[in-house]
């Protein structure tokens, strides 16, 4: 165990979106279906756009965000527009982790389920109740 933390290290860009992705994957099978054509992306920040538009004091102010056009506001009339996309912030998650007694894993899941729920109209006792299931 002691050795363990002279190699540990933290999850890279790639390591984190896979992990993102696998923790979508449980999610209920109801919550993924409505999430049709979803990209889940990682990046270490927010752009300095996405900062200002949030108005963010701080790069680590912001675990992720939804970029899109969430159920409530689509029509069937609509446009062609960009997809739906779930953006997970590398660096803010891994400070928050290292404050805090969750495991990775599960702030990874909070934050895919609280990013894309708010933007499909779910509340947060419907947001709770999907996580629940996606232990």
């Amino acid at each position: 165990m002691r050795g363990m933390w002279t190699t540990a290290k933290a999850p890279s860009l790639d390591e984190m979106e896979a992990m993102a992705h696998e923790m979508f994957e449980r999610l209920p099978k109801t919550f993924r279906s409505l999430c049709e054509g979803l990209i889940i992306r990682v990046d270490d920040f927010p752009t300095e756009e996405v900062l200002d538009e949030m108005q963010a004091e701080s790069e680590f102010d912001l675990l992720g965000l939804f970029q899109g056009v969430g159920l409530p506001q689509q029509s069937h009339g609509d446009i062609a527009r960009l997809p739906n996309m779930v953006w997970l912030y590398r660096r803010p998650i891994l400070d928050y982790w290292a404050e805090h007694e969750e495991t990775l894993g599960h702030i990874v899941r909070h934050v895919l389920i609280h990013e894309i729920g708010h933007h499909f109209g779910l509340s947060d006792a419907d947001m709770e109740a999907i996580e629940a299931q996606a232990k």
